[in-house]
């Protein structure tokens, strides 16, 4: 979890560096690709130097739903990474990531209506803190809402799509398979948004752009890792420093303030997100007592 706090932040920095010197959509196309050519250095080395019967397996044909899931579930995330992007170079970065820990609670929503899990009280509960947790932070009525703050407002919603799809995927592939998909999918979605007002990177851009496309891939893989071994509530709760890092480095580089409001509605979805994953966690013991008290039978 450190080094996805750390990855994240500085993902951050460099999408900041870069924003209003290139495209969206050129960054994510650049980033694709040098995800995509450290991902295959990756399995290089892995065929060359540490070949298993893993490697043999994953080499086999995908089913075709699993190819509609990685595209539907790419679709969806570069349409959030987009709107991420839009705001970390138009909003304060405390207030950006602020915004995108109601991801949680958009999952909750999205599972409940079209993966037919049970709505419970913990659930209402954990969506009703969420919501006040981004009124504190959006504040209607007291400041204007800001057109960057719905937009990262929507990424959130679709990261929470992608999120879900991904827990489809997580049952058969592996997160390096995830992430190559990731790169092959959105590296010609970058490219076509981006031809019309292409310009070639100079100097330094290079340098955030590598940046982007590493710490990218490294957020994402620590947090995969960080879930195989701790639970739900301990990757939230960790999660959750992400807020007071990012505004420490928009306070030190960037001259930013960081208000009240932003710690107040951190800490409303924090404990929504707590809330939501209790039943997670009861469900995971529950099922675990079943099959003790079957093996007792047996």
């Amino acid at each position: 979890m450190s080094g996805a706090l750390a990855s994240f932040s500085i993902l951050a920095i460099g999408a900041r560096e870069l924003s209003g010197e290139l495209t969206i959509a050129q960054s994510l196309c650049i980033r694709s690709a040098i995800g995509l050519l450290f991902l295959s250095c990756v399995y290089f080395i892995q065929s060359r130097f540490f070949k298993s019967k893993r490697l043999k397996a994953t080499s086999t044909q995908l089913p075709v739903k699993v190819i509609k899931l990685h595209l539907f579930r790419n679709l969806f995330h570069f349409i959030a990474q987009y709107g991420w992007f839009f705001g970390i170079g138009l909003l304060p970065l405390a207030e950006v990531f602020a915004l995108e820990f109601t991801v949680p609670i958009w999952t909750l929503l999205i599972a409940s209506f079209f993966l037919n899990e049970k709505v419970t009280k913990n659930k209402l509960l954990a969506i009703f803190l969420g919501t006040l947790g981004v009124l504190a932070i959006v504040r209607p009525g007291y400041a204007l809402i800001d057109y960057a703050s719905i937009v990262v407002l929507g990424s959130a919603i679709c990261f929470a799509i992608s999120h879900t799809t991904t827990k489809s995927l997580a049952t058969t592939e592996s997160p390096l398979t995830i992430l190559l998909f990731m790169c092959i999918i959105q590296l010609p979605i970058g490219l076509l948004l981006s031809l019309s007002h292409w310009v070639w990177p100079q100097g330094e851009q290079w340098l955030w752009l590598t940046v982007i496309g590493i710490s990218a891939l490294s957020a994402h893989y620590c947090l995969a890792k960080a879930m195989q071994y701790a639970e739900v509530t301990t990757i939230i709760t960790l999660d959750f420093f992400r807020l007071p890092l990012i505004a420490t480095v928009g306070v030190l580089f960037y001259n930013e303030a960081f208000e009240m409001p932003l710690l107040i509605g951190g800490a409303l979805m924090l404990v929504g997100n707590l809330i939501g994953v209790r039943d997670l966690t009861r469900k995971k013991v529950t099922i675990k007592e079943n099959n003790t008290n079957k093996l007792l039978t047996k």
